[in-house]
């Protein structure tokens, strides 16, 4: 498989140089040049494989022998090695929570795989030091410094917006060893997101440094969500299914529609957004406006201009009437999300975070139009409620407990630079090489 950069003006390249780089050339993201189509046999015959066989049918056309077998099987396994459950919520309502790893969010799977495959060509691809520089509205920047935990000779570089990020998630990112280093820039995601862009782009930086990037532009990052498409199918019975994804920067919900061009039947998506809604209201309207990014609750997804849109538009042609065909757009204000999260808890007994009570809103609100018995809908429940604790806590007049695996970093000290401006960030990448 070669992949192509979807600003056209750079040479396909192997899916090694396309995670190396993480950006092409032409500062485009990376997308495979062939459609892959699954066997219709091997969709049928989900049910009676085990899940390490089920993610390398679905990703190996697209690393080829790049990677051996067994070593792609065992990176697999490491991958999707914590429980990855199904749970009805309510009549046709399922969620699929992705928060039981190590960083308790769903960039764990993702991270974990794109870590591995960095490591396994890091040594046969360049001299240089690879650092990996990423951008974070949240849960990307624990998971990316987890799942580099176990490599050698690579730095992560992790920006994250002040005081929008909560404190589990700051904690995460901030109390590594010394192979991360976490900025802090005074700002909000988007401008984290493009001083990421102007480094890939900054010559003197890429003399010296061999840069990627651990967002879910890179297509190790990206690729790995389909896997958990396919578990949930696996999971539930043979009607036809909604997916409801809490979207901010629209990797997680691309993986979706790419698992569904490759045969997987899903019957639609809904894009559940908060109130920075300009995807929902280029659904709607036909029209891509991003407007200023807004801090709300579900922090996470506070980006106005989603970097893996484009990669939507390229699955279906640039076609808007296709898109509109596959993908409804909501957004919700705070309120709105906090009445869920309220709701599902005294009606459900089910705690909830802020984004994944959205990615339920979504699914709602389609299924309610729809008022169709022959559908399950199932929400993508993004991150555990403890990494929102305060703002969960207050809404439904609970205490939630610490997992193991936050209370141990609690009380560790947190190590970080401050930045306020681009000079600032090339000044550390540069002094750290």
């Amino acid at each position: 498989m070669k992949y192509i950069s979807l600003n056209h003006n750079s040479a396909p390249t192997s899916f090694k140089k396309a995670v190396i780089n993480g950006l092409a050339p032409d500062k485009g993201l990376y997308f495979p040049e062939k459609n892959v189509k699954l066997p219709v046999s091997f969709v049928e015959s989900l049910k009676s494989l085990n899940d390490v066989e089920i993610c390398y049918e679905v990703i190996r056309s697209y690393i080829g022998d790049e990677i051996p077998k067994n070593k792609l099987l065992e990176i697999i396994k490491d991958t999707i090695s914590f429980k990855i459950p199904l749970k009805k919520i309510e009549q046709s309502i399922y969620s699929l929570e992705l928060f039981h790893g190590p960083t308790l969010a769903f960039k764990d799977i993702g991270a974990k795989f794109m870590a591995s495959c960095l490591n396994y060509f890091k040594d046969s691809y360049t001299s240089k030091k690879i650092t990996v520089l990423v951008a974070t509205s949240g849960d990307t920047g624990g998971a990316v410094a987890k799942g580099f935990s176990n490599t050698k000779d690579i730095d992560v570089c992790i920006l994250y917006p002040k005081g929008k990020i909560s404190e589990v998630q700051k904690k995460q990112i901030t109390t590594n060893g010394s192979y991360v280093n976490a900025i802090e820039v005074e700002g909000d995601f988007d401008l984290c997101q493009s001083m990421v862009k102007k480094a890939f782009n900054d010559e003197e930086i890429n003399r010296n440094i061999a840069l990627t990037s651990a967002n879910s532009i890179n297509i190790a990052r990206w690729l790995p969500q389909m896997f958990y498409y396919f578990l949930a199918y696996k999971k539930i019975n043979n009607k036809r299914n909604v997916f409801s994804v809490p979207s901010g920067n629209f990797g997680n919900i691309c993986a979706g529609i790419l698992a569904k061009s490759m045969g997987l039947p899903i019957d639609h998506f809904i894009a559940a957004t908060n109130i920075n809604d300009t995807i929902p209201r280029y659904i709607k309207e036909g029209i891509f406006e991003p407007n200023n990014t807004y801090p709300t609750i579900s922090n996470a997804m506070d980006v106005s201009n989603p970097s893996n849109f484009v990669r939507i538009q390229k699955i279906y042609n640039n076609d808007l009437q296709k898109i509109r065909k596959n993908i409804s757009g909501f957004s919700y204000d705070d309120k709105t999300t906090k009445q869920a999260i309220k709701k599902l808890f005294t009606s459900e007994n089910y705690l909830t975070d802020p984004h994944s009570a959205i990615g339920y809103l979504g699914l709602k609100e389609y299924m309610g139009s729809k008022n169709d018995d022959t559908l399950n809908g199932i929400f993508i429940s993004t991150a555990h409620s403890i990494k929102f604790k305060d703002v969960v806590e207050d809404t439904i007049s609970s205490k939630i407990k610490y997992p193991a695996s936050i209370k141990n970093i609690l009380n560790k000290e947190s190590n970080y630079q401050s930045i306020g401006s681009y000079s600032e960030l090339k000044e550390i990448l540069l002094n750290r090489n």
